[in-house]
């Protein structure tokens, strides 16, 4: 057997807590995601990605008005060169700068299949085909003359830009979206024309603030267009503090098709919202019966977008169907705004509108200052050179004799005329053509040329006035160039106030009307059969539980729910569960204490009256309207304080009340002897020596007084025979009638009945 070998122990290994190590690598990590992959430049608005592509693109000579060169090519150029990624990330950043509908100013000019707005994929980069756009001309223009720094690829092979010199305002044009460690940023697309416009008021007045600006930029310009309806103040809010979100709607059109009927065309959708998703969305709701007001729908979009929705009669109204889609589907879009960027290529930073049109403009002095020394140089090099070619042509016969008899004639030349080493050289590598006295003239007109401009530079670099004076001629140049008269500088997104509507008649739009019964059990668990049932024999419930309430409804009715703590629930009957199961606790629609118990539950139904009442014997009347709760706590109607409850409830139906109490004691008396109110603990309907009240009822003394026992049997008596029990509101009253109300209450007969009332 051979020995085994034993591997030393490496002298190098260091022990680290595993939390610096994580902590460490982790920074590291977040901080590589932070500036070369999610937040954009303040100063070019472009992603490391976005940046490296455009380059390449330049190396490859794809400048507007070029031939196209396959997307594949320029891949490889940026993942071999600058960007060690995956192909495919290449060139889906690369598919998004060419699709009109995600840029509003696309930077890539694209041949082929690039996707489109129904969400379909773009062709592979070897079939496609790609060259820059004038916008991408504005950003990259001047990148050759020292106007921006250059740092090593990742191999350090060659050298890429760290920003482009960026003429145009792309941040803010273009938009960027992106998710980093810690922090995202969220910026949609603007109106070049509005931002050139706002940038020069700020050349002209710099502590200019980001709501003065609001101005000229009057918010996002989608490319897909659409309606913005937020309010103003929301908008300025938004970009005052560089965070905020707007509220986008798709554009649509009502139009007529003859004998009173309509249909809705839609022809703008909200930014980034898929149409395929969108009519797939439209189509599961129409299949749950959630779009009860649309009969039909249907894409007839070719290049332009065009959504037809058939309303299901002429009578829709059709500002309440379409605000039914918008809470239902992404026909309303929320966009947000989160100005989070890198701040001159560093710090990442929350701005305001202010100050992320002043990093751009900073950005473009700094360019046009180092473009004017780089020019500068080039301009004293040129006049050096022009110098020494004068002195030959002065001496030419000299020049010509050194030149043929000197072994060295570069030393001698230098000593005899006083030239620099570049002026040698230049007129040594003068050709023997140059030599006409044209040229001499030529050269003599070029030199006064250069001073002239080596004048204006040194003017300009001297004065900070003048510099932003030529910054505001480039930015106009731009304005121009993408003015609102252009097709691609028009503004696409309109501003409009959302209308008002009844949210009433809108929730109703978006719940198919049906017929359902309401069950309610003894224990507060309520549920909706389907269709109006009047037996319910068949319908079973939890183990000691049975039936309290059930009443007739509609799948758009609202249900109130009166409780012990003498409060009013509303709860929507489209929400409840159906009757399958046993249904739900009542509590999970209304925030109703532990020891709160139900009274009663009927269906609203608007312009009713309600006599209420408490143990204690206090009570009033009540309009129904005023019952109605907006949120789950519900509304306070009957003020009772422990052990005091709210024990009934009844419809107003007549001009007399009966009050029956604990004591078996029953009272009669004029229903107008009790105020109506909206709120308190009331007046006394009945006094109590022992126990409290029971149950209340109000009818017509025509019709005179009908109970209903456990059974379920209706008994009536007269007013005539009722007559020992007619008394005033706050009196003891008498015992009840021999076998009448054995279990002190009224009961109440289902909705609808000769007797009307709700419940059991």
């Amino acid at each position: 057997m051979g020995k085994r070998l034993i591997p030393p122990e490496p002298s190098d290994v260091q022990e680290i807590a595993l939390r610096d190590a994580l902590e460490e690598r982790y920074l590291a990590y977040a901080l590589s995601t932070i500036m070369h992959r999610a937040l954009p430049d303040a100063r070019d608005g472009l992603k490391p990605v976005h940046r490296r592509l455009l380059y390449a693109m330049r190396q490859l000579r794809l400048d507007p008005g070029a031939a196209f060169k396959k997307c594949a090519r320029v891949v490889g150029d940026v993942i071999g060169k600058f960007h060690p990624h995956g192909d495919q990330s290449v060139y889906d950043a690369m598919v998004r700068l060419a699709q009109d509908f995600a840029q509003r100013y696309p930077l890539v000019d694209g041949q082929g299949n690039f996707g489109n707005i129904d969400g379909d994929n773009p062709a592979a980069m070897r079939y496609t085909e790609a060259r820059l756009t004038e916008v991408a001309g504005f950003l990259i223009e001047g990148i050759d003359e020292d106007t921006v720094d250059f740092r090593l690829t990742y191999d350090g092979s060659e050298s890429e830009p760290v920003v482009l010199p960026g003429a145009f305002p792309n941040l803010l044009a273009n938009g960027s979206q992106g998710i980093a460690v810690g922090m995202a940023t969220a910026i949609p697309p603007h109106n070049a024309h509005e931002l050139c416009d706002a940038a020069l008021f700020l050349i002209e007045n710099p502590n200019a603030r980001a709501k003065t600006l609001l101005k000229y930029v009057k918010g996002p310009d989608f490319p897909t267009g659409g309606i913005i309806v937020d309010p103003a103040a929301a908008i300025a809010e938004a970009y005052a503090t560089g965070r905020g979100s707007f509220r986008v709607r798709a554009k649509w059109t009502k139009e007529e098709t003859g004998r009173g009927t309509y249909q809705i065309i839609i022809t703008e959708i909200p930014w980034l919202v898929q149409k395929t998703r969108l009519i797939e969305r439209m189509a599961e709701l129409y299949n749950e019966k959630k779009l009860p007001l649309v009969a039909e729908f249907r894409d007839e979009s070719t290049e332009d977008v065009r959504v037809v929705i058939e309303p299901k009669s002429r009578t829709v109204d059709p500002g309440i169907l379409m605000e039914s889609l918008f809470k239902l589907t992404e026909l309303e879009s929320r966009i947000p705004l989160n100005m989070n960027v890198l701040s001159r290529g560093k710090v990442p930073k929350v701005m305001d509108l202010a100050e992320v049109l002043k990093e751009w403009l900073d950005h473009r002095r700094d360019v046009l200052v180092r473009g004017s020394k780089h020019r500068l140089a080039a301009i004293e090099h040129r006049l050096e050179v022009l110098g020494g070619l004068l002195i030959a042509y002065l001496n030419l016969d000299k020049v010509i004799k050194i030149i043929r008899n000197e072994d060295e004639p570069k030393p001698v030349l230098i000593k005899t005329f006083k030239l620099t080493d570049l002026q040698a050289d230049s007129i040594l590598n003068m050709r023997l053509r140059n030599l006409r006295k044209l040229e001499e003239m030529e050269i003599k007109t070029e030199n006064k040329a250069l001073r002239d401009e080596k004048a204006e530079i040194e003017k300009l670099l001297r004065s900070e006035k003048q510099q932003w004076a030529t910054v505001a001629d480039q930015i106009k140049e731009v304005r121009e160039k993408f003015s609102k008269k252009t097709p691609l500088g028009k503004r696409r997104t309109e501003f409009a106030d959302a209308p008002e509507h009844d949210e009433a008649a809108i929730e109703e739009a978006m719940v198919v009307r049906e017929p359902i019964t309401i069950v309610v059990s003894e224990k507060g668990w309520i549920r909706a059969l389907r269709g109006h049932q009047a037996d319910l024999s068949g319908v079973t419930f939890k183990t000691d539980d049975a039936l309290k309430f059930a009443f007739p409804a509609e799948t758009t009715s609202k249900i109130l729910v009166f409780a012990t703590n003498g409060r009013f629930y509303t709860i929507d009957a489209s929400k409840l569960p159906g009757g399958r199961g046993h249904g739900e606790p009542v509590r999970l629609y209304a925030d109703l204490e532990q020891e709160g118990e139900l009274v009663s539950a009927f269906r609203y139904q608007g312009g009713r009256k309600f006599l209420v009442g408490s143990t204690s014997g206090r009570g009033f009347v009540v309009a129904e309207d005023e019952c109605l709760a907006n949120t789950r706590k519900g509304k306070q109607v009957l003020n009772v304080k422990p052990p005091d409850r709210a024990v009934a409830v009844a419809p107003v139906e007549g001009e007399l009340a009966a009050a029956v109490g604990e004591n078996r004691k029953l009272l009669i008396f004029a229903l107008d002897q009790v105020p109506e109110m909206t709120r308190g603990r009331g007046v006394r309907l009945q006094r109590h020596k022992d126990g409290g009240l029971s149950d209340l009822k109000v009818f017509k003394e025509a019709d005179g007084l009908t109970w209903i026992d456990t059974a379920g049997r209706s008994s009536t008596l007269s007013m005539k025979e009722l007559a020992a029990w007619r008394g005033n509101r706050g009196d003891a009253g008498r015992v009840r009638p021999d076998r009448f109300l054995a279990n002190l209450k009224f009961g109440r007969a289902p909705e609808g009945s000769k007797n009307g009332g709700e419940g059991k």
